[in-house]
């Protein structure tokens, strides 16, 4: 597994990254959101979910847990997920996720709320804000992202 960081300036920069990740998923892929409440997770989804087509601006799916995209509000069906409610791992088999990989992506918030069920073929994203501003996303791409991951910056 491969594993990097780079800085995020601001917001901007953080959804730009999220609509350039779009062009790179594919059914079945999983990236996990991480960092602590507002490092800009649900930003980098909105720009994910807004390259894909959507129309509107994503709303959080922290209380309603997941949130499917379907053709044609978006080119590729995906979950995002919002597991921070979760207090139990076992509760996640109930949302379906193992299911969903078969014919969408799933971007998942919280993600260490799965624990050892989270998918070893996950990409693992972390946003951490920066003490000076911005952000800092650390990345961790298993063999199923090498040739798509790390993005760069432009």
């Amino acid at each position: 597994m491969r594993s990097g960081a780079m800085p995020l300036a601001d917001a901007a920069q953080t959804e730009k990254l999220g609509a350039t990740l779009a062009d790179l998923l594919r059914p079945g892929d999983v990236v996990a959101l991480s960092g602590p409440l507002g490092a800009g997770k649900t930003t980098f989804a909105r720009g994910t979910l807004a390259a894909l087509g959507l129309a509107d601006e994503a709303p959080s799916p922290s209380f309603s847990l997941v949130i499917a995209y379907d053709p044609p509000d978006v080119r590729l069906p995906l979950w995002h997920v919002d597991l921070y409610r979760i207090e139990d791992p076992e509760e996640i088999a109930e949302l379906g996720l193992d299911d969903a990989r078969i014919d969408a992506a799933l971007l998942i918030e919280w993600p260490e709320r799965m624990g050892p069920l989270l998918w070893d073929d996950a990409l693992r994203l972390t946003l951490e804000p920066e003490p000076a501003g911005g952000r800092r996303l650390t990345w961790a791409a298993p063999a199923a992202w090498e040739a798509r991951w790390p993005l760069p910056l432009s």
